[in-house]
């Protein structure tokens, strides 16, 4: 396999980017977090859709970095609820990433609703940016369930304790790692952009085109 440049993660989220950089190995890319660059400020997550969200997370930092760039924008819509958290699902509280006070909105909005109301699906949007900035490729990925009344196991991040998965009766935050980095809807956009990612890769290299950083 051809030695790729390396990605930058646009993520400061460890679990996620563990979760990413798992999906990545088998392809051998090498990758590393944008905490690494205690330069970059955060981005503004203040696009309209999930697309929007990444496209500006991998592009501004490409541009900032003048590297290839990888950024996911994910989260969770609750039909009962016209697709809420949807965007706003790390800082469904107020601020982001307080998963238990997120966890906890949302059961408070479920309280009335029936559990055959309850469904939902994690979506998750990934997109490549070259060190231009500009969005070469993208990818979406989702995984439906139903939202339970209470918490059923520890693993994973964010809503997993309540999502449940209806094919497995558990909930993400009781499925192993090694199922969910198969059936998640961040596994379900990565199975579709890494290929892509490779035959980009391989067939710039093959014409002659500059793939390092700083090219």
């Amino acid at each position: 396999m051809p030695a790729f440049p390396e990605i930058v993660l646009s993520s400061r989220n460890a679990k996620k980017i563990g979760e990413i950089a798992e999906l990545l190995a088998p392809y051998q890319i090498p990758v590393m977090g944008v905490q690494d660059f205690p330069d970059v400020p955060e981005v503004d997550e203040d696009g309209d859709s999930f697309r929007a969200n990444a496209a500006k997370k991998a592009s501004v930092v490409a541009k900032q970095l003048n590297r290839w760039v990888l950024a996911e924008d994910s989260g969770l819509c609750v039909d009962a609820l016209g697709g809420a958290p949807g965007i706003h699902s790390a800082r469904y509280a107020g601020e982001q990433g307080q998963d238990a006070a997120n966890n906890e909105k949302l059961l408070a909005a479920l309280d009335a609703v029936p559990q055959d109301k309850r469904t939902a699906y994690y979506v998750c949007y990934a997109v490549l940016s070259d060190p231009e900035g500009n969005i070469r490729l993208e990818s979406e990925g989702r995984c439906h369930g139903r939202m339970l009344r209470e918490y059923h196991g520890e693993n994973g991040f964010g809503y997993d304790p309540l999502f449940l998965v209806p094919e497995y009766h558990q909930t993400f935050g009781e499925l192993p790692a090694a199922v969910k980095r198969h059936i998640s809807h961040r596994a379900k956009a990565f199975e579709r952009l890494l290929p892509q990612i490779v035959r980009l890769f391989a067939s710039d290299l093959v014409s002659g085109t500059a793939l390092a950083a700083g090219s």
